[in-house]
């Protein structure tokens, strides 16, 4: 762990605001109350919802939206919890006991949404017209979108109930799993998020070390990750089918809200940019190590005149806010909060969960940020990133329960932008041309993890769904799949070892949300033209992006662009984005 001396008090949040304790009446009451609620609404509705005027529907929607708010709620406070220590076996049982719980009552709505979609077209947009409904009409779309692949409601049901006992199990062992690992290094035992921490340590040999000792722990668990990993694979392959999906990332497609065209341009684009951008940057950076190649742990090693001086979590602090409020007040205004009241949970610790994320809660609460701050400047990006989204989802608070939250690929928009706004504000204070080649390569490396890592992870999911379905994959057969990816994206610069073979293991997206991982370059390729646009803008650009986060779900990428002058379903699009990361190694083989 870093001195804490070094980086200064740290925040740990306070989940009362959610609920102040797991055992208190305020909890029970909520979950008692919302089964009953969730009992009388089916017992009045069910069956009756297509003959619902459209003003009832309306009215019927506000009181789902109200159970299932609620029902969030629980499950926020549960998840930060659990969050906060997976290690915990009662925090582990409290957890586990809530799914149960909130997925028993909703499953006592989950006739509504099903009746919804079997609707006509034509009987909806009449009830439209009327104003209540017409409120609900963005929920209604990202709804029925999901028609064609409906089930009868007794499959509806029996995949709703069976989920806390099937996916969601395997995600809690994979969680626990982690959690529990420790990395032997130097006589100490390590945390996943401190083992990870020394692999940009500036010492080559304590890289080296972390790497095999990450290695070493992750290859004693291949085979349970494996079986993870084939079961998930499975479980989806056979949902797909009985639901028509013609290809594994289909569903997760439907729910960004994003046309499979123009995720194939953007995953080909990036590709075909491997040799133009982490090819030939990493070549680059072995010439500056003084290395025709360089070794996988020296992918993210500080460039040696870098200082590594460790960031307080004041400076980064102020940092990151004197960033935003360059940019906009009111976004700093907002990001303020965050560090004004207990919303932050910043130290690593064992048990906690590794990496950082920001979780929206429901909009009568407020977001969680939960990060594992180490001192460095990555971190500070990081704090910056996951600022974005926790201002992002203030801002869409208002649009409600059921239209608050935004698709994955618009939802890394505000994070990626905020991490910009921080990168400039830094680089213009660096006057030192030594220190702005760090600051720049920084960022480009920043980005290559963003763009070209996340193609390659979600290259390497697809190779696994597809290879999974036909047969069971052995550890050595999905450490065969990450190679070659890993070899085709990084390039020709690193030395591949075999002790890199294991590591897909401990990315957790793979099993948290299958095929996420392309919403990353989504959103960096979008901000790279979108700050394009903010660069060469007249007055009024930053109400325009305001405007664009408190939209929330209610519109697609399509009509949130617009305004700016961008189309994502433009090839080109892509290709503009990607020339920023070029332009910026460009500047770099200039300073030799």
């Amino acid at each position: 762990m870093p001195d804490a001396a070094s980086i200064g008090p740290l925040p740990q949040w306070d989940l009362a605001d959610l609920y102040p304790s797991p055992d208190g009446p305020e909890l029970s009451g909520d979950l008692e109350r919302s089964a009953q609620e969730a009992g009388a609404f089916r017992a009045t509705l069910e069956g009756k919802v297509a003959g619902l005027g459209g003003g009832d529907l309306g009215a019927a929607i506000a009181e789902y939206e109200a159970i299932e708010e609620v029902l969030g709620r629980v499950m926020s406070y549960a998840h930060l919890r659990y969050a906060g220590d997976m290690s915990d076996p009662e925090i582990g049982k409290f957890y586990q006991s809530m799914q149960e719980r909130v997925n028993g009552i909703s499953t006592e709505l989950l006739f509504f949404t099903l009746e919804i979609n079997r609707i006509p077209e034509d009987d909806l947009q009449a009830k439209l017209a009327d104003p209540a409904l017409a409120h609900y009409a963005p929920w209604l779309r990202e709804v029925r979108a999901f028609r064609e692949h409906q089930l009868s409601d007794e499959l509806e049901q029996m995949l709703h109930e069976k989920y806390v006992s099937g996916r969601a199990a395997w995600t809690r062992l994979f969680d626990e799993t982690m959690a529990r690992l420790r990395f032997p290094l130097d006589g100490e035992n390590l945390t996943m998020s401190e083992v990870l921490d020394r692999l940009s340590h500036r010492d080559g040999a304590m890289r080296k070390k972390a790497a095999e000792s990450l290695s070493t722990v992750l290859d004693e668990n291949v085979s349970l990750f494996a079986l993870v990993t084939n079961t998930l694979a499975k479980d989806k392959a056979i949902e797909d089918k009985w639901r028509r999906y013609p290809r594994p990332i289909s569903a997760r497609n439907l729910s960004n809200a994003v046309e499979d065209e123009v995720v194939s341009a953007l995953v080909e684009a990036v590709r075909a940019a491997y040799p133009r951008l982490s090819h030939r940057y990493y070549a680059l950076k072995a010439k500056w190590f003084g290395r025709d190649k360089l070794d996988y742990w020296d992918r993210n090693a500080p460039l040696p005149n870098d200082d590594d001086a460790s960031i307080t979590w004041e400076v980064a602090q102020n940092t990151v806010l004197d960033a935003y409020a360059a940019f906009s007040p009111d976004l700093a205004a907002v990001g303020r909060k965050f560090f004004d009241n207990p919303w932050i949970d910043a130290p690593a610790r064992p048990g906690k969960a590794s990496g950082a994320f920001a979780h929206p809660t429901v909009p009568a609460a407020h977001p969680y940020l939960l990060l594992n701050y180490q001192g460095k400047t990555r971190d500070v990006m990081t704090l910056a990133h996951e600022l974005g989204h926790g201002v992002h989802q203030v801002l869409a608070g208002p649009q409600g329960h059921l239209m608050s939250d935004t698709p994955l690929t618009l939802a890394e928009t505000a994070s990626v932008f905020g991490e910009m706004l921080t990168f400039r504000a830094l680089l213009a204070r660096r006057k030192d041309p030594a220190q702005r080649k760090v600051m720049l390569a920084g960022k480009v490396e920043d980005m290559l993890n963003t763009v070209v890592r996340q193609i390659a992870f979600h290259t390497f999911e697809e190779r696994v769904h597809d290879a999974r379905a036909e047969g069971e994959l052995t550890p050595t057969q999905i450490g065969d799949i990450w190679m070659e990816v890993q070899r085709e994206s990084l390039g020709p610069a690193f030395n591949y070892e075999h002790s890199y073979r294991a590591f897909w293991a401990y990315i957790p997206h793979f099993i948290h949300s299958p095929f996420y991982v392309y919403a990353y370059a989504f959103g960096d390729c979008l901000v790279n033209s979108l700050y394009a646009v903010y660069q060469d803008a007249e007055e009024g650009f930053a109400e325009k992006y305001l405007d664009m986060l408190r939209a929330g779900g209610t519109l697609r990428h399509k009509e949130l662009l617009a305004p700016f002058g961008l189309d994502a379903s433009d090839p080109a699009f892509w290709s503009k984005g990607l020339q920023v990361i070029e332009g910026m190694i460009t500047e770099l083989e200039a300073m030799e």
